[in-house]
């Protein structure tokens, strides 16, 4: 069977959440140049070859972004907490109102400068 597209994902969200999604499809895009959001255990993950960098999964009332090595870098907006298993870290987003783009691609080069683990 077929993983479906991201946009087809992100359009069967609800709104807010289908903004959110949205939104994060190109913020993700743009910082992550170079790599193709996928599905990936059913929700949208970048890609560094076979190695997850960043992805968003929905809720029922927020989106959760996540960032695979999120815990090897700075947060000084304390928004991103450690999640999952690894280096993971994640922040959860109920609204466009509640995404800073400036934020997120901050966090996204931070992460694509990281050496390898």
């Amino acid at each position: 069977m077929a993983s479906i597209p991201v946009s087809t994902y992100v359009a069967g969200l609800a709104e807010p959440l289908r903004e959110v999604g949205e939104r994060l499809v190109e913020i993700l895009d743009a910082g992550l140049v170079g790599r193709e959001g996928v599905m990936w255990h059913g929700h949208p993950v970048w890609m560094d070859g076979k190695t997850p960098v960043a992805g968003f999964k929905a809720y029922s009332s927020y989106v959760t972004l996540m960032l695979w090595q999120g815990q090897r870098i700075e947060d000084p907006t304390g928004r991103l907490a450690a999640a999952g298993s690894a280096q993971m870290a994640s922040t959860k987003i109920a609204t466009v109102d509640d995404l800073e783009a400036d934020t997120v691609l901050s966090w996204l080069h931070a992460v694509d400068a990281l050496p390898a683990a």
